[in-house]
């Protein structure tokens, strides 16, 4: 039995994907642990600290070479996989070269940096992935631009805006986020080196520029210090993802909502066996849906475990550093399966607007009773206009006749006119041209990414 919903092999193909699951798996780590430790010794070996033929050694070397299992069998003793990875790969380099591996860095280091470079493959995954979500948004949107709909607030009619103006809505706040990642990857992409108490002592004042030399060859970002205890950029990564899991869980939070027997105004694509029901043969859940607001519900939690380990004591603590691996590592797959699932619905949403404009229809005018009172207040004033337009709103629901029909036999208002407070056009126009705003950045956004 698998101890996470995402590393089962019943549950981990709903929750994520294979590509990121392999991104952080123990496969990735090793790999990534071993080309941590080429790359220290190719930045050594500029300054004459070990033997250039090291570097050269250690690419010999293959992760499929390292016995994972015995690795983890080691690692409970340990209390950290580096130090049997260590061990393992002493083993497998020849005598010259053996006392030179790892020189002056410790386990945060190589563990660290490890991680950064899974980092750096999995935000890869996650801008492909938002590149097309935003392109399905974007066609959305553009598509829907003069669709009258029903706007909707505390889940009852409000009054009425377009559909492309609500797919603007979840467009312009997933392009708001996404537009962080550029930045967010040139502060958290950082390479760690530090050595035992994060001075690098093992070198003196050459430190810093060995520390440098070894980010360069990992392609990464320099620290200005060594950032064994300085936790924001695991938190800020983290936080970032549960705000893209955020922005996902407010189209699939709408998109459950809109596709209910008694609004039915969208549904999610359907395949065979899709969203099916052991018990009704004539259900079609909203899976994608379930699946990204699942994601939503512990996102949070997640985050906040990253945040809380950043009062991490003095040069090393006990448990924060350890309990960041429970937390970062499922953010990734938990964003990467909630935008698959995002995908889904921005590619292959089903819409009715047949059924958008019943449903504008069916509380018999009462969704244009803001701009009834509107029309009333330059003759009534603001609050006695507010207080007819209510009256007349409860004779609409006790009698089943339309708010004009009721407002124009009231004698209190006779002579003002009130026909055109219940045309649609200056709604679908002011949700087309809200849309129109929210496609401008966005495809501006959408350039951000492959």
């Amino acid at each position: 039995m698998s101890l996470s919903a995402l590393d089962s092999v019943l549950t981990g193909p709903l929750f994520t994907t294979p590509e990121m699951s392999a991104a952080f798996g123990d496969d990735s780590l090793v790999a990534a642990m071993l080309e941590v430790e080429t790359a220290l010794a190719r930045a050594q070996a500029r300054f004459g600290i070990v033997p250039p033929g090291l570097a050269t050694a250690l690419a010999l070397i293959a992760p499929s070479d390292l016995d994972l299992v015995e690795i983890g069998r080691r690692t409970e003793a340990a209390g950290v996989p580096s130090i049997p990875f260590l061990k393992m790969l002493q083993t497998r380099l020849p005598p010259d070269y053996e006392p030179h591996i790892h020189k002056g860095a410790t386990t945060q280091d190589l563990i660290d940096t490890a991680r950064v470079l899974q980092m750096r493959t999995g935000f890869d995954l996650i801008a492909t992935e938002i590149g097309v979500v935003l392109d399905g948004l974007i066609a959305l949107a553009s598509r829907y631009r003069a669709t009258p709909c029903v706007g909707r607030t505390y889940g009852q009619h409000a009054a009425p805006t377009t559909f492309g103006a609500k797919a603007a809505v979840w467009l312009s706040g997933l392009a708001g986020v996404a537009a962080g990642l550029k930045p967010l990857r040139e502060r958290v992409l950082a390479a760690s080196l530090g050595g035992p108490v994060g001075n690098l002592a093992a070198f003196g004042a050459k430190g810093p520029d060995i520390a440098d030399a070894f980010a360069q060859e990992l392609a990464l970002r320099p620290a200005i210090m060594p950032w064994h205890t300085s936790r924001a950029r695991m938190a800020e990564a983290g936080t970032w993802l549960a705000m893209l899991i955020g922005a996902l869980a407010k189209i699939a939070s709408d998109v459950a909502s809109l596709s209910t027997t008694e609004i039915g105004e969208v549904a999610e694509p359907h395949a065979p066996g899709r969203g099916g029901s052991s018990a009704m043969p004539h259900k079609r859940n909203p899976v994608s849906s379930t699946v990204i607001l699942a994601a939503h519900q512990v996102a949070p939690g997640l985050a906040q475990s990253l945040v809380s380990a950043m009062a991490a004591a003095h040069e090393r603590p006990a448990g924060a550093w350890h309990g960041e691996w429970h937390a970062l590592p499922p953010l990734f797959g938990l964003a990467a399966g909630a935008l698959k699932e995002a995908k889904s619905i921005a590619l292959g949403l089903q819409v009715d607007p047949d059924r958008m404009t019943r449903n504008i229809a069916l509380t018999n005018g009462l969704l244009f009773a803001d701009k009834a009172a509107a029309r009333l207040a330059p003759r009534r004033g603001r609050e006695a206009a507010h207080e007819a337009v209510e009256k007349a709103a409860a004779l609409v629901r006790d009698s089943g006749r339309h708010l004009a029909d009721v407002l124009r036999d009231d004698p209190a208002l006779a002579g003002i006119a009130i026909d055109d407070a219940f045309d649609l056009s200056a709604a679908v126009e002011a949700g087309a041209a809200w849309t129109e705003r929210a496609l401008k950045d966005a495809r501006t956004i959408r350039l951000q990414f492959p």
